[in-house]
């Protein structure tokens, strides 16, 4: 008898897990579309500078933002997830996302991996390479800072 009182409330948990699952689209999540990064206010100038930027016919969101190796991309994914969805359910949503540390070197590799042709070059060269390549390529992907379609602009976190 108390195996059955024990499988009442698991097949509880399990529906609201699956019912919430399928309520926010989860699986969305699992993709590369761009316009799922782009489900929360705080991204729309980052998503209408790459969609109006050089880098849109090349690549999306997840080809520079995420490894490419399986497990890393996922891990990703699911902290970056965990992060957004704890930050929009206590209210502590930030006016602009930025990167953190291990994003900024995850982009380079990113950047180095799709441009690794024009880069070996510099790989070879005497100079240091202590910079990464948007801090001086900062247009690229996402147009010049702090122009945006919208009615606000974030220009004093770009100075």
């Amino acid at each position: 008898m108390s195996k059955w009182l024990l499988l009442v409330p698991v097949l509880s948990i399990l529906a609201v897990i699956g019912v919430g699952l399928y309520v926010t689209d989860f699986t969305a999540y699992l993709g590369n579309n761009p316009t799922t990064c782009n489900n929360c206010h705080v991204m729309d100038a980052v998503y209408e500078s790459w969609y109006h930027g050089a880098h849109k016919q090349w690549a999306n969101c997840s080809d520079c933002h995420t490894p490419h190796a399986l497990i890393p991309k996922y891990w990703v994914k699911a902290v970056s997830g965990y992060h957004h969805v704890t930050a929009f359910m206590m209210g502590d949503i930030p006016p602009a996302i930025r990167a953190k540390e291990s994003s900024r070197k995850v982009v380079q590799e990113n950047c180095i991996r799709c441009h690794e042709s024009t880069v070996s070059v510099m790989f070879e060269s005497p100079q240091a390479l202590d910079r990464y390549c948007f801090d001086c390529h900062r247009d690229v992907a996402h147009g010049e800072r702090g122009i945006s379609l919208l009615p606000y602009r974030h220009t004093e976190a770009y100075k």
